[in-house]
C-alpha cells in the first residue's frame, strides 16, 4: 500500500477499534452483570438486551450505506458516532436493563460498518484491498482481545455505567478522527449515474447478484454463531474453575496464535487469486469446530484445554472469514459498493440479534449442547453454499482508487 492508502486503513480501522472496543467491553461481563439486575434472569431478555443492538442495525445499515453513496462518506460515519455516543449515555444513565436496552438501540442506530468499508474500498486499489479489509478484521480481533483483557478489572473499577461511560469518550475520539484524519473519499467528488440511482434500483442491483447473496447468508451465519458461542463460554470457563478476571489468559494467546496462523494464509490465497478456495476452506474449519464442541460437551469430556482447543479452531475460521467476506463484497459491487456492503452489514447485524436471542432460548429451555447442535446445522448449509461459490474476477491491478 502507498502512504495515502497506508493512512486511509490505518485511521478507519482506528475508527472501527475505538467503536468495536466500546461495544465488546460488555460482552464478558453483562450476562453475569444481569444476574444482578430485576428481570436479569431471564436469559431470553438478557439475549435480547445484548441483541437489540443488532436488529437496530439490521434496520439502518441499508439506509446508511446508500446515503453515503449519495451524501458520502465522511458525514454519514460522523452521524452514526455521534447516534454511538447518545446511546452510551443512555445506557449509563440507569443501572437497570430496560435503559440499557434503549440506549444499546440507539446506540445500533449509528450502522456505520457499511460507510466505513466503502470508505476504504474508495481509498484504496483492489490489489491491496484484502490487505486494507485485514487491518480492520486485525483492529476488530484486537478490540475484542484487549476488551476481554480489561473488562472485568474495568467493572471492578468503575461498574457497568462506567463502562458506557468509557464508550462515550472512545466514541468522541473516533468522531475527531473521522473529521481531522481520514483522507477524502474520491467517491464524494465525482459525479455519477449511479448516485442519483432510486435506493429501490440500487437494491434490486446487488440483490440480484448470486455470489453477493452468498457472501450475505454467510456473515448472517458467522454472526449467529459467533454470539451464541461467546454466550455460553464464559459460563463454561467459569464452572471450569476459571474467575471471570482471568479469562483474558486463555483468550489472548488463542487469538494472537490464530493470527499467525491467519496471516500467512491470507496471503498466499490474496497472492494466488485462491480467495475463493480460502474461504470454502474457513467455512469447514468453522464447521469443525462446533462439531468438535457437540463432541466434548456432549461426553461430558470438557476441561479447560479442550475448550481452548475448539476456541483456537474457532477464532482461525473467524479471523479469515471476517476479513476476507467484506473485501469480496467491495469487490464485486462495482459502484454500488454502499448499497451492497448496506445489505452484507445489515444481515451480519441480524445475526447478532439472531445469535442472543436464540441462544437465549436454546440456553433456556434446552441447554448448551442444543446450542451447539444449532450452529453446526447452521453452518452445515452455509458449507454447501459456499462450494457453488464461483471464482472471482481478476483484479485491476494498476488501477487507482
Amino acid at each position: 500500500m502507498n502512504s495515502t492508502e497506508l493512512r486511509s486503513a490505518f485511521s478507519l480501522s482506528s475508527i472501527y477499534a475505538l467503536r468495536m472496543l466500546g461495544l465488546f467491553l460488555i460482552l464478558p461481563i453483562f450476562t453475569l452483570h444481569a444476574q444482578t439486575l430485576p428481570g436479569g434472569d431471564d436469559a431470553l431478555f438478557v439475549g435480547i438486551v445484548l441483541g437489540i443492538y443488532g436488529i437496530v442495525q439490521a434496520v439502518c445499515h441499508i439506509p446508511l450505506g446508500v446515503l453515503s453513496d449519495r451524501l458520502g462518506r465522511r458525514p454519514v460515519v460522523v452521524i452514526g458516532l455521534v447516534l454511538f455516543v447518545l446511546g452510551a449515555l443512555i445506557a449509563a444513565s440507569h443501572d437497570d436493563l430496560w435503559w440499557i436496552l434503549f440506549g444499546r438501540a440507539v446506540q445500533g442506530a449509528g450502522a456505520i460498518s457499511a460507510a466505513v468499508s466503502a470508505w476504504v474500498s474508495d481509498l484504496t486499489r483492489e490489489e491491496v484491498r484484502t490487505q486494507a479489509m485485514a487491518l480492520i478484521g486485525g483492529s476488530i480481533a484486537l478490540s475484542y482481545v484487549v476488551s476481554i483483557v480489561i473488562a472485568a478489572p474495568l467493572n471492578h473499577l468503575i461498574g457497568l455505567q462506567g463502562i458506557f461511560l468509557l464508550m462515550a469518550i472512545l466514541g468522541i475520539v473516533a468522531i475527531y478522527v473521522a473529521i481531522r484524519v481520514v483522507p477524502k473519499s474520491p467517491h464524494d467528488e465525482l459525479k455519477t449515474p449511479e448516485k442519483e440511482m432510486k435506493t429501490l434500483d440500487k437494491l434490486r442491483i446487488v440483490l440480484k447478484k448470486p455470489e453477493l447473496l452468498r457472501l450475505n447468508l454467510g456473515v448472517l451465519v458467522l454472526y449467529i454463531v459467533q454470539v451464541m458461542v461467546f454466550m455460553i463460554i464464559p459460563r463454561i470457563l467459569k464452572d471450569l474453575g476459571l474467575p471471570l478476571e482471568s479469562h483474558w489468559t486463555v483468550y489472548l494467546p488463542l487469538v494472537l496464535i490464530s493470527f499467525l496462523v491467519m496471516a500467512p494464509l491470507l496471503m498466499l490465497a490474496e497472492r494466488r487469486g485462491r480467495l475463493r478456495g480460502l474461504l470454502v476452506f474457513s467455512v469447514g474449519i468453522m464447521l469443525f469446530s462446533q462439531i468438535y464442541f457437540v463432541v466434548i460437551f456432549g461426553l461430558n469430556q470438557s476441561s479447560l484445554y479442550a475448550v481452548s482447543l475448539g476456541l483456537f479452531i474457532f477464532f482461525v475460521a473467524f479471523n479469515i472469514l471476517e476479513t476476507i467476506q467484506p473485501s469480496l463484497v467491495s469487490r464485486l459491487s462495482g459502484n454500488f459498493k454502499g448499497a451492497a456492503l448496506g445489505v452484507f452489514n445489515t444481515t451480519q447485524s441480524l445475526g447478532l440479534f439472531l445469535g442472543g436471542a436464540l441462544g437465549g432460548l436454546l440456553l433456556k429451555n434446552w441447554g448448551l449442547t442444543a446450542l451447539f447442535y444449532l450452529t453446526t446445522g447452521l453452518i452445515s448449509v452455509w458449507l454447501i453454499i459456499t462450494f457453488g461459490t464461483a471464482e472471482l474476477p481478476s483484479r485491476a491491478k494498476n488501477a487507482q482508487p
